[in-house]
């Protein structure tokens, strides 16, 4: 079915010590080959299954984990069940060493995103990216394990870099612009906290959603092993599917815009709540509105400059200020 898609584009000779913050804030996904093929736990997975596991023991800080376990029906897909009462896994807690000791024939479980420093608190020691560390405490760094799962499509606020450190994952990426083809699911009740894509990768029903034909042929893949590694740009439509008996996958995930900035996803809603039941004229003169102020060049030159606000740059006693502002209207 992919037949027509592009290649990720490779970033050769990129890797963890020479990658700069500019090829990491790339605006397209680049392929980076080899990027960590010298990180001690990538050489550990090169000597195979049991060689990785020690390794990821040995680094382990023995507090439960939360997994996501489903049955072999499932075929590893992390999804809603048949009527979209729930989803189709269950959540577990359990140790690290309960977990890659379960048969990978006899169903599947799926580690999502567990937050390196407390689980796993020596593992940056030796697996590092030099050019991040400007970000500080704001880069998030975290492991995702399993056996063979299916990650839906979906999108991230923050630029990620994923890096494979053990077995193979596909990734087949979509420009934003194709959200309207993408079928996406609610915004509100989803498995892992992301829209998902309703469309099953694996077998695309074309009548159920035509669109997604449009979708597939905007589409670049790319196969990953052990240290090669993919830089996924911010609100880049991503689905990940873990190939081996054994996938562990490191991301890196930073902001470009400050921390006291709020997600865009909660302008989203409420800008959903506040303009979606308007009159369609109304409609029309709030999109000239957000055209103008948010996503369009207002020049604000006009207006002294210790009165422009949110139309100046924006500072941090600016933030705090409209988000009191916005708290407390919106809790009357």
């Amino acid at each position: 079915m992919w037949s027509a898609a592009q290649p990720v584009a490779p970033g050769a000779g990129l890797t963890a010590d020479s990658i700069s913050a500019a090829e990491l804030n790339s605006s397209q996904p680049l392929h980076l080959p080899g990027f960590a093929a010298h990180w001690p736990a990538v050489c550990a997975a090169r000597q195979g299954e049991p060689a990785m596991r020690d390794y990821l023991l040995s680094h382990y800080s023995g507090e439960p984990l939360t997994a996501y376990t489903s049955g072999a029906s499932s075929g590893g897909r992390v999804f809603y069940n048949a009527d979209f009462s729930g989803f189709n896994f269950q959540p577990v807690h359990a140790k690290l060493e309960q977990l890659l000791a379960s048969p990978n024939g006899g169903g599947h479980w799926y580690v999502g995103s567990t937050f390196v420093p407390r689980w796993f608190p020596q593992w940056l020691q030796q697996q590092q990216v030099p050019a991040l560390a400007q970000y500080g405490n704001d880069l998030l760094v975290s492991l995702w394990l399993g056996n063979q799962s299916r990650v839906a499509a979906h999108a991230d606020l923050p630029q990620n870099l994923a890096v494979v450190v053990a077995g193979r994952r596909r990734f087949t990426l979509f420009p934003p612009g194709q959200l309207a083809n993408l079928y996406i699911g609610p915004l509100d009740v989803t498995p892992a906290g992301q829209a998902i894509s309703l469309v099953d990768f694996a077998k695309p029903d074309l009548t159920q959603f035509p669109k997604f034909a449009e979708a597939m042929a905007h589409a670049q893949v790319v196969e990953l092993e052990p240290g090669d590694a993919l830089i996924i740009p911010s609100m880049w439509w991503h689905h990940v599917e873990a190939l081996s008996p054994l996938n562990v996958l490191m991301n890196f995930w930073w902001r470009e815009s400050p921390a006291y900035a709020p997600s865009p996803q909660l302008a989203l809603k409420l800008a959903m709540l506040s303009i979606n039941a308007l009159p369609a004229e109304q409609k029309a003169a709030w999109r000239a509105h957000f055209e103008h102020y948010v996503f369009g060049q207002e020049q604000a030159e006009h207006i002294p400059e210790h009165l422009r606000g949110l139309q100046g740059p924006l500072t941090e006693p600016v933030a705090r200020q409209v988000r009191a502002e916005l708290l407390n209207k919106l809790n009357r």
